[in-house]
C-alpha cells in the first residue's frame, strides 16, 4: 500500500512592501516616474525615501548644465556626478535599514546614460523597472509641466522612441497609460514581487 505523500509547502510570494529595497524607476519624460516613486514610498509600510536623479542635478544653481541646451561634457560631467551622489545616498539609506525608489530617464542605447553606472553606484541589488505610458500620454503630461522640465514635443516623442528599446531587454516594462498613480503603485508592488524571487539579469 503506497504511503501518503504531503506535497511539498509553496513558498509565499515575497512581500516588497515589507522587504528593504533599491528601486530604480526608468521612463521618459511625462511617464508619471516622480509622481509613482513619490507615492510608492509615501505609502509602503517599512521606512522608504525617494531620491531624483534630477532634483540632485539641480543641486548646482549657478553654472548648471541644462541637457535640454545640449548634451555636452559639462553637462554629462554634471549628470555622473549627480548619478554618483544619489547613488552614494541609496548606499547610505539601505545600511541604515532604509529602502529607497530612485527615478531618471535611462536610456538603453546609451551607455552614458546607461544602466550601468546605477548598477556601479548602487549595487547589484538594485531592482529596475520600466514605466512607459503611450506617447499621446506622455505628451499630454509634459504639456502641464512648467520651467526646464518642460520638453518640446518633438524631443518627448524622441525620447519615447528611443525608451521603445528597453521591449526584449528583459526588465520588466510597466504601461500606465490607463492607470494613475495609486494603481501604478500597486502594479509596481506586484512587478517588483517578481524582481525579488527572479531578479532580472541585466
Amino acid at each position: 500500500m503506497a504511503v501518503p505523500t504531503v506535497p511539498p509547502a509553496t513558498a509565499a510570494a515575497p512581500d516588497p512592501t515589507t522587504t528593504t529595497l533599491a528601486v530604480l524607476l526608468i521612463g521618459p519624460a511625462g511617464a508619471g516616474k516622480t509622481s509613482v516613486a513619490k507615492y510608492w514610498a509615501d505609502h509602503r509600510r517599512v521606512p522608504t525615501a525617494h531620491i531624483s536623479l534630477d532634483d540632485v542635478r539641480e543641486w548646482v544653481r549657478s553654472g548648471f548644465a541644462d541637457p535640454q541646451t545640449g548634451w555636452n561634457e559639462h553637462s554629462e560631467a554634471q549628470y555622473r556626478l549627480a548619478r554618483r551622489t544619489c547613488g552614494f545616498s541609496a548606499r547610505n539609506f539601505l545600511a541604515n535599514g532604509i529602502s529607497c525608489i530612485l527615478d531618471d530617464a535611462v536610456f538603453p542605447d546609451r551607455p552614458v546614460v546607461g544602466l550601468g553606472g546605477w548598477k556601479r553606484h548602487v549595487g547589484p541589488g538594485l531592482l529596475p523597472v520600466v514605466l512607459l505610458p503611450g506617447l499621446d500620454i506622455v505628451l499630454e503630461r509634459n504639456a502641464e509641466r512648467s520651467g526646464n522640465r518642460r520638453l518640446t514635443d518633438e524631443e518627448v516623442a524622441r525620447i519615447h522612441g528611443r525608451m521603445a528599446g528597453w521591449y526584449g531587454s528583459g526588465l520588466p516594462i510597466i504601461d500606465n497609460s490607463t492607470l494613475d498613480v495609486p494603481e501604478t503603485a500597486q502594479v509596481l508592488d506586484e512587478v517588483l514581487s517578481r524582481s525579488i524571487a527572479s531578479p532580472p539579469s541585466w
